[in-house]
Formats: structure tokens, C-alpha cells, sequence
């Protein structure tokens, strides 16, 4: 389990909030790992890296929910157990919000209305923001069902495990179907992507 104060619960699941920085002596999650947070679901961790206080750039605070910098210092403060410095270790864990445990978090309708889609729109832009991939990951997974996803990644040339936590993250939106072995695109994202490709040829 990771902790959060209600407060960072919103941008948690919307995606804004996406890195926490803990005062811990050694880690307490690892790359990989699934930790529900309460009430909101399960995050899945992507990095953990020991960083030095001073390392700590705005964006990273922002990236973890603070207003500023300062802001995340001044939270920081009172539960360390000793003075903040420079060279104060802490470990600066990357991760993103994993559904409701295994249940997604939205309704599954294949149909997908304008509204519904206009929705779903929204949400694939926010998991986006730093680059498109959505539709050629989803387009890799139709061509390839049910293979293995090492096998995927290289053919994006990308490492396995990031690879994974973004096919979950299309799982989350009902977009793609995971087997014992490698995924497939759901009914609802072969909809989306066959709207989606109507909507790019106007």
C-alpha cells in the first residue's frame, strides 16, 4: 500500500499527479509493482531512483502535486526526522493510477456515442501529453493478438515493462483484453479506432 492524503487523490487518477518523493531509509515499493491506494484504486510504479534534496527540479514537484517546490519542501519538513539539506536522500518514485484494483474504472459500452467518445478523446490526450502512441500501440496489438509482450516492445523498440504499464493504462479505458499471453484490441477499442480514423480522413 502507498499512502496519499485526499488531496492528491483527483490528480492521482486524471494523471497529473505522477511522481511522490518519500523520506525512506531503502525502498518500499519496486519497478513493476501494483500498491493500492485507498480509496481510488491500485498505482503501478514505473521508477524509483534515490535523488539528493537539491535534485529536485518545479516541475517534479508540480509533477508531484505541489504548487511549487517550496510547497513540497515545506510538506516534507515535518515528517523528518531530521533538518532538510541539500544532500538529504530521498527516493523519487514514478508511477501511474492502475483502475480499481482489476475492474475499470469506466463504463465498457462497445457502441461508444459521440458523448462516450468525446470522453474517451479526452482521457487518451491526458495519457498524450508527452507524446502520441496510443493508436500505434493499439494498432501493434491488432495486427499481433495474443503475443507475448517482450515480443511487442521490440518491435517499438521499447523496454518491456514501460511497454506493459502502457497497455494497462489502455486496459483502464476498456480499449484492449489481457490474456495469459499478450492482449487483444477490445470490441470497444476497435470502435474507437475505427471512428477515430474516420474522424482523421475529413
Amino acid at each position: 500500500m502507498l499512502l496519499f492524503q485526499k488531496r492528491f487523490h483527483v490528480g492521482i487518477v486524471d494523471g497529473a499527479v505522477r511522481l511522490t518523493f518519500r523520506l525512506w531509509e531503502k525502498p518500499h515499493v519496486k519497478v513493476g509493482g501494483r500498491y493500492r491506494v485507498h480509496p481510488i484504486g491500485v498505482v503501478e510504479v514505473h521508477s524509483v531512483d534515490s535523488v539528493k534534496l537539491a535534485d529536485i527540479t518545479e516541475l517534479e514537484a508540480q509533477e508531484g502535486g505541489f504548487a511549487s517546490r517550496d510547497e513540497l519542501l515545506a510538506y516534507m519538513a515535518p515528517v523528518a526526522k531530521k533538518a532538510l539539506t541539500p544532500a538529504t536522500p530521498v527516493f523519487r518514485v514514478g508511477f501511474v493510477h492502475g483502475g480499481d484494483g482489476d475492474r475499470v474504472a469506466i463504463a465498457l459500452d462497445s457502441e461508444l456515442t459521440d458523448e462516450a467518445l468525446a470522453d474517451l478523446g479526452k482521457r487518451v490526450e491526458r495519457l498524450e501529453r508527452d507524446g502520441t502512441w496510443v493508436r500505434k500501440v493499439m494498432e501493434l496489438i491488432g495486427k499481433h493478438p495474443r503475443v507475448a509482450a517482450s515480443q511487442l516492445a521490440k518491435k517499438l523498440a521499447r523496454e518491456t515493462e514501460p511497454f506493459k504499464i502502457d497497455v494497462r493504462k489502455l486496459k483502464k479505458l476498456g480499449l484492449t483484453q489481457s490474456f495469459e499471453v499478450g492482449y487483444e484490441v477490445s470490441p470497444r477499442g476497435q470502435r474507437y479506432l475505427a471512428l477515430t480514423a474516420k474522424k482523421k480522413k475529413r
